[in-house]
């Protein structure tokens, strides 16, 4: 009988032990996680649950008795701290140590700090668990005004929330455009006007000095001097991967764990899944390293068949949502916007269009829409396809995207 050993009882280590029992059905299999609470899905932590359309219950990965019916051991709130790669062997916290034939390391991302004083005042604020969630829900429910560090996809998101409940809503990025290294200049100054146009106040290209305070925040000092009054911070300055175990056992090179088209690393023992993956990826015909919610979801599902002997090898583009106002989007592909050429189709102003980030070569690298359902599917085949497309074609509202793959 094999056993498995999954580090990281996120949606990627959920989805693992959900693919390896499905494959195996007689192997036994342990998920460990540091956090209290079963394996639950994160997108939702900054919209639905702080819009109150869902509770944080509702997120679970599987209902409560799916891992007693799989006998799928679920370990919470005892993160793994050693990883004997000769022994192999995993050690928790509380000092029980588990043994292994094939382990997966899915230990995700934690929230990025800022290094400034006042950083450590209460109601200066992260959002990456649930218990970070709980914190800006109440926050935003007590009102008042939230000044919200990080032009990213976390810290627009709850901007939007807190925007929508009538909290005064101030947004500081030190780059020139929010979504800068995402989406480029052109498109994340859309971004900006679309929270200008909801009351929010956008400041760029200033960073932050100090969170001030008695104990507790009460306003933001950036670099050009400028003091903002605020009831509560959100600090969304990005993720940095949970490489302590990885590195601790000789895994981890340059910020991600090296892994070939079959997830697996240089241990022939060892895989790895999700934000701290750097995965060979047929697709993009390299490396890469994504931190979405849909790569979690597909590369657990994906490592697990691969530790059971499936030979498959990865090759997908990443995808991404969020939902902003009355702004819902999509996002397939990847793209370095400082090296592409975007191409709008439709007028941002309207509320409805499509983006696209084209290579070097003319290829469609990633597409973006915002509003048109429709256009969804097309849109994913052209980038799988990475389809060579005139620029005026991508352009022009007359020629029907399914023509365009290829």
């Amino acid at each position: 009988m094999t056993s498995y050993v999954i580090v990281g009882a996120g949606l990627a280590g959920a989805k693992a032990a959900e693919a390896v029992r499905e494959a195996d059905a007689e192997g036994s299999i342990v998920l460990v996680g540091d956090e209290s609470r079963a394996p639950y899905e994160r997108p939702d932590l900054s919209k639905g649950v702080l819009l109150g359309d869902k509770t944080l219950d509702e997120l679970k990965v599987v209902d409560d008795g799916w891992w007693e019916q799989n006998r799928v051991e679920l370990v919470t709130g005892d993160a793994a701290v050693r990883l004997d790669r000769e022994a192999r062997t995993v050690t928790l916290a509380g000092g029980r140590e588990l043994s292994y034939d094939r382990l997966l390391l899915a230990t995700g991302s934690a929230a990025r700090t800022l290094d400034v004083p006042g950083a450590d005042l209460a109601g200066v604020l992260h959002l990456r668990q649930a218990q970070d969630c709980e914190q800006v829900l109440a926050a935003i429910t007590a009102g008042g005004s939230l000044v919200v560090v990080g032009g990213g996809w976390i810290g627009l998101e709850v901007a939007a929330v807190a925007r929508s409940k009538g909290l005064q809503v101030t947004i500081v990025e030190p780059r020139e455009q929010p979504l800068l290294a995402a989406m480029g200049a052109e498109v994340g100054a859309v971004w900006a006007g679309l929270h200008r146009d909801h009351g929010v106040d956008v400041r760029l290209g200033v960073g932050v000095e100090a969170f001030t305070g008695d104990g507790r925040v009460q306003g933001v000092r950036l670099a050009d001097g400028t003091e903002l009054t605020a009831d509560a911070v959100l600090v969304g300055v990005g993720a940095a991967p949970n490489l302590d175990l990885a590195e601790q056992a000789g895994l981890a090179v340059d910020g991600a764990v090296p892994v070939d088209a079959h997830l697996r690393t240089t241990d022939e023992h060892v895989w790895a899944a999700g934000d701290i993956a750097l995965a060979e990826n047929s697709w993009w015909g390299g490396p890469l390293r994504v931190e979405h919610w849909a790569n979690a979801q597909d590369q657990g599902a994906f490592a697990g068949r691969a530790m059971t002997g499936d030979t498959a090898t990865w090759g997908q583009p990443p995808y991404f949502f969020t939902d902003q106002y009355d702004a819902g989007m999509e996002y397939h592909g990847y793209a370095d916007p400082s090296d592409s050429t975007v191409v709008l189709r439709g007028a941002p102003a309207s509320g409805e269009y499509v983006a696209f980030w084209c290579d070097g070569r003319g290829r469609v690298s990633a597409a973006m829409h915002v509003n048109r359902w429709d256009d969804s599917d097309a849109l994913k085949a052209l980038v799988t396809a990475r389809s060579v497309v005139e620029p005026a074609r991508l352009a022009d509202a007359d020629v029907p995207l399914a023509d365009l793959a290829g």
